[in-house]
């Protein structure tokens, strides 16, 4: 896939800074690490090291024990006030079980003693340095995790997104059962996830459950779970989505297809917090908050018997409604950006040096986007620039590779690019443009039933613009016509 990145330069091992008040040693450790393909900083002294770690990122310190200014313990102890991450390797000639541990104690990783080995201190330096990265890698990865349905990561700058935000965090503290209603792919549960991941039950977990895709036979016992022999093919005893959410949150997702001696049961799980698996006597008491979503009118259906009043109230304790994407349009520049950025980095294409997405779509592409009714919701959006990532061929998304789908619900046919153009031998790269221009506005002349002005609308030219190319490519719209 065609990428904008820039060819990398060429990678080091790591890059070691050596706090060594002896020159000798100094150059003797650079020379080694040079050799074996790392970038090496040298300081003096204690001060000096420090200095050099505020200017620059290491992926390793060498330090020695004794320096002129100050010791090495006390050099390591400055460090870790402010750069915890950073792995430390002590070097001295005076190796003592006591300087050990104090140097491990003050947050050294490891005491080498002089002369050294090598091969040894190379083996240790790469590995101490994967340990770090792999350590490193896993903390971003937690972060990423942590962050990826936070409030922080809500998209909007509307009025409507403002006022959810903002009930978001007052309602995230509280225990309070929450009713998020919104048509599908206006991001439910991204909602109830956010809910979850700002209050105080964030390190507990956090369970979806979508009841309207699960079979009512299968959905009781997927929400309570059931005993060993409960029923047919019940060969071993299984939690519930209750038991697996004890202590966090449990997103109930189409709240309103549940079946009524469903909604009985989560009633007195909702009052009493305790339930029974299917099959078991055996009551089982659990402290789960509840956010439960639906795209339906649940007082229609209260209205009409299909669920249960008393329930409803119980879930309505706080209701937080999602507009759709189509009330909400000065949101979706901010969404587009969003997700370009998002794709460019899984597709690792069209990146800048920060990392973030260089595509944008073309005027004529952002003015329909704008102006679309967005039935799918902010899902459909995605799927649009997922797309488009995908098929860019450059930083500049055109019209013509929205979806046709898209394009035919706001009144855009795509031009169809005849392909049975073969050049005359010998012909000129202009001589073939020509053809082919002649070949495309013949098709669409022909679609239009050969009226022009259908056809410049198609083309999306000015009238004039079309009359003077039929001129010029002698193209003779009145015989068509009369043949037509």
């Amino acid at each position: 896939m065609p990428s904008t990145l820039a060819e990398p330069a060429v990678a080091t091992k790591g890059r070691i800074l050596i706090v060594d008040d002896d020159e000798a040693i100094r150059e003797s450790l650079e020379a080694l690490l040079d050799l074996e393909g790392y970038e090496t900083r040298s300081a003096g002294t204690g001060g000096e090291g420090i200095t050099a770690l505020s200017d620059e990122v290491f992926d390793l310190i060498l330090l020695d024990l004794m320096l002129p200014d100050r010791s090495g313990i006390d050099v390591v102890e400055e460090i870790r006030r402010t750069n915890t991450q950073t792995p430390i390797l002590m070097l001295t000639a005076y190796g003592t079980l006591e300087n050990a541990v104090t140097a491990i104690k003050g947050g050294a990783n490891d005491f080498l003693t002089k002369p050294w080995n090598n091969d040894k201190l190379l083996l240790e330096i790469e590995q101490t340095i994967k340990q770090s990265r792999l350590e490193q890698e896993n903390a971003a990865l937690r972060e990423a995790l942590r962050t990826r349905y936070s409030f922080a990561s809500l998209i909007g700058k509307s009025d409507s997104m403002r006022r959810i935000f903002e009930l978001v965090a007052q309602v995230a503290r509280s225990r309070a059962t929450i009713l998020v209603q919104g048509e599908s792919g206006t991001g439910k549960e991204l909602i109830s996830n956010a809910i979850h991941t700002n209050s105080p039950r964030a390190s507990e977990p956090f369970v979806a459950v979508n009841t309207g895709s699960i079979p009512i036979d299968l959905l009781e016992s997927r929400l309570f779970g059931h005993i060993r022999g409960a029923f047919t093919g019940a060969t071993q005893t299984q939690k519930g989505c209750f038991d697996r959410a004890n202590g966090g949150t449990l997103f109930l997702d189409e709240v309103g297809t549940l079946g009524l001696e469903t909604q009985a049961k989560l009633l007195r799980v909702i009052q009493e917090r305790e339930f029974m698996p299917l099959g078991s006597t055996d009551t089982i008491h659990v402290d789960v908050r509840i956010v439960a979503a639906t795209n339906v009118d649940l007082q229609e259906l209260v209205a009409s018997g299909e669920f249960r009043e008393d329930l409803y109230y119980r879930l309505n304790v706080i209701q937080i409604k999602l507009p759709p994407l189509r009330e909400r349009h000065e949101d979706i520049p901010l969404l587009i950006e969003h997700f370009f950025t998002k794709y460019c980095r899984e597709n690792e294409c069209f990146l800048d040096e920060h990392g973030r997405s260089q595509l944008r779509f073309a005027s004529d592409a952002m003015h329909l986007l704008l102006d679309h009714k967005w039935p799918g919701n902010v899902r459909e959006l995605e799927n649009v620039v997922e797309r488009a990532v995908v098929l860019a061929t450059g930083p500049e998304v055109p019209l013509q590779m929205l979806p046709e789908s898209l394009l035919a619900s706001n009144g855009i046919r795509r031009i169809r690019i005849p392909t049975d153009v073969k050049p005359a031998a010998g012909a000129s790269l202009p001589e073939i443009v020509e053809e082919f221009e002649r070949r495309l506005i013949t098709a669409e002349l022909e679609k239009s039933g050969w009226n022009q002005t259908d056809c410049a609308k198609r083309l999306r030219v000015a009238l004039s613009t079309l009359n003077q190319k039929i001129q010029r490519l002698n193209i003779d719209v009145k015989k068509k016509r009369a043949n037509e």
